[in-house]
């Protein structure tokens, strides 16, 4: 990808420059030029290609964004072997979709006939490698440094994406976490690869060996197989709680690689201060076995004070829909479905919640689902395994009521 300024085009006008939130273009003096126009300059060193720029240089056409048409050559594709889980780590923690890509990646792996390995970038991390091995994972890949101690998205993107190019693995799988989806992007630019996000199916063509990764798209009403047939690697983020967690086997045995990167030429424009931690809610909604969810047919703000003592009588947590979360009567951390979080406990109930297509993606892995609703033709009754029909401010006290007792 390459881009620059046509120096006979250019007015100086400065248009560019309040676009750039990189602050990567400056103006330059031309005292040459026949009208002392100014002219635009590219520091590439801070410049991301976002084209920003080149859409508000639309008049003028005066900066130039090319984008090279890369794709793998079939001989260079079978160059690519094995899939690889991103072993994400935070605060000493290896993230619990983790253990569930690996569950995954194992399936990808045996059918493909190669192997399973995890990567696991950090700063005195190497502990975890063993309990990745003991998770499934044939191999790990292993980089200690300390400018790995806390996640920044440039040297984590550079690490990768120069491992990337050394071993060639065919699949790379990610969590659609906070740092996954950043991650993730910023690796396929460096590789020059795609990727798919959210999805919530994985499978291979055994005779392409091209990945079938399947999402929700406009807006939940379909789902979509994608696929990368001329790039490698192939890259896609999965969310939470979609594949359940793989087994640990203390008797599985694995090979620990560690890897030296070249981080000389790295730049680095930010900098970690501080984690904050979110102590607003009382039970973590990704992790509960039990969630009680509420939705409009609450009609008012005040009846998630009943959907919360219900949570606490049987030791859940409390979910919401977007519906609910869009009037404001519950923060958006509640809210499950595709735009919110994914759930998959062992026993969720919906009360007053309609079940839009959205929302059934976000609590699908569910194992019982419970509906609450005055309406027999609701989308949510028909999938629930208990259907309870009528008016829920009746229901969820005398629910209450007996569970107490």
């Amino acid at each position: 990808m390459n881009i620059y300024i046509l120096e006979e085009k250019c007015i100086g006008c400065g248009l560019c420059l309040k676009v750039c939130i990189y602050n990567a273009l400056t103006l330059r003096e031309r005292p040459e030029h026949p009208k002392k126009y100014k002219l635009a300059i590219i520091d590439l060193n801070k410049c991301t290609f976002c084209a920003a720029c080149v859409e508000e240089c639309k008049k003028y056409s005066a900066i130039v964004l090319e984008k090279e048409a890369i794709s793998c050559q079939p001989s260079a594709i079978s160059l690519y072997k094995g899939v690889w889980v991103y072993a994400e780590q935070r605060h000493n923690e290896i993230a619990p979709v983790v253990y569930e890509l690996l569950a995954e990646g194992k399936k990808l792996a045996q059918k493909l006939n190669v192997s399973l390995s995890a990567i696991l970038l950090g700063d005195k991390i190497s502990h975890f490698a063993q309990e990745l091995i003991f998770h499934g994972a044939n191999k790990v890949y292993l980089v200690e440094d300390t400018i790995l101690k806390n996640f920044l998205d440039e040297p984590y993107s550079e690490v990768l994406a120069q491992i990337i190019n050394e071993e060639k693995p065919e699949i790379i799988l990610f969590g659609a976490t906070n740092i996954g989806r950043s991650f993730a992007s910023r690796v396929a630019a460096k590789t020059n690869t795609g990727l798919t996000a959210d999805c919530t199916g994985l499978d291979v063509d055994l005779e392409t060996r091209n990945l079938l990764q399947t999402r929700p798209a406009f807006g939940g009403n379909i789902m979509a197989t994608i696929l990368t047939p001329n790039h490698r690697p192939q890259m896609a983020t999965v969310r939470h709680k979609v594949f359940p967690k793989a087994e640990r086997d203390t008797t599985l045995k694995g090979e620990i690689i560690k890897k030296n990167v070249n981080l000389s030429n790295l730049i680095v424009r930010t900098q970690f201060i501080e984690f904050v931690k979110d102590i607003t809610s009382k039970v973590n909604l990704a992790e509960a076995d039990i969630i009680v969810s509420g939705g409009r047919g609450l009609g008012k703000p005040e009846g998630f004070k009943l959907i919360e003592e219900l949570a606490q009588v049987i030791g859940g947590a409390v979910g919401a829909s977007r519906a609910a979360v869009d009037a404001e009567w519950i923060p958006y951390s509640h809210q499950v479905g595709q735009t919110g979080r994914t759930v998959a406990p062992k026993l969720y109930i919906a009360c007053g919640i309609s079940g839009a297509i959205q929302h059934l993606v976000g609590m699908s892995g569910a194992k019982c689902v419970v509906a609450v609703n005055k309406d027999p033709e609701a989308p949510i009754m028909k999938i629930a395994d208990f259907a309870l029909q009528g008016d829920l401010y009746e229901i969820i006290p005398a629910l209450i009521k007996e569970l107490k007792k």
